[in-house]
């Protein structure tokens, strides 16, 4: 298997090679599902994962902040992708396969810069805002990011630090802005609950609401207590 060209040690480049480096040997369909797996896959399998977990949170007692803890994991994503706009234009990295000649590139003709790996920073914003909301399906969530992340350098369309940094800017984000974030988010799906669209943060239907709610006394006059009494 021939290697990088490249002058001297690297370390980045030297991990980039090894995995990269495994896609060269690795039969057509093995490769075929790592490239649809990197670029859409995984995505997809976290949305699934995000379904699931605000369909079991609408059951909660807590439900409306639940719901609204989870529905900060895909804010976080967006978030971080817009803080990863700047990096891109200051850094300016190319992508790998334009400075090493060898690589075996799964999807060929990308022409932006390489750090840091967007899809990187969005799956491990999604996966460390569910485990604050949830820690096994943030477990799960964390897992497919870093499968992610193997699968960009795999792919041979980013060097393993583009993936680093992408996994520390959208835990940065997930964490740091969470309780701005659920500050206004908690108050929102409260108020969603009292609404036509209460199903979207609990279950059980509208007899769960009035439950909730504050029964009123309705005032009786005097005389109408006398005669209840008297009866």
């Amino acid at each position: 298997m021939a290697g990088l060209a490249m002058d001297g040690s690297n370390p980045d480049v030297d991990v980039l090679d090894g995995i990269n480096g495994l896609a060269k040997g690795a039969p057509h369909w093995l490769n075929r599902a790592m490239e649809y797996a990197g670029e859409y896959g995984i995505i997809a399998a976290l949305a699934v994962l995000c379904l699931i977990a605000w369909w079991g949170a609408r059951k909660r007692p807590d439900a409306p902040a639940a719901v609204a803890g989870l529905v900060w994991a895909p804010l976080a994503a967006g978030v971080a992708l817009l803080a990863n706009f700047p990096i891109r234009a200051i850094v300016e990295r190319p992508r790998p396969f334009k400075e090493h000649a060898g690589l075996e590139v799964l999807v060929p003709g990308k022409t932006d810069f390489s750090f840091v790996s967007d899809h990187a920073t969005l799956t491990m914003a999604v996966g460390v805002g569910l485990f604050i909301a949830h820690r096994k399906y943030g477990l799960i969530g964390i897992g497919l990011a870093l499968l992610e992340g193997f699968c960009r350098v795999y792919m041979g369309v980013h060097y393993p630090t583009d993936v680093i940094g992408g996994f520390a800017l959208g835990t940065a984000v997930a964490l740091l802005l969470a309780p701005v974030a659920q500050a206004g988010l908690i108050p929102a799906a409260t108020a969603v609950g009292r609404t036509s669209g209460w199903w979207l943060v609990q279950a059980g239907g509208p007899a769960v609401r009035a439950v909730s709610e504050p029964v009123t006394a309705v005032p009786v006059s005097r005389a109408e207590r006398d005669e209840d009494l008297a009866a």
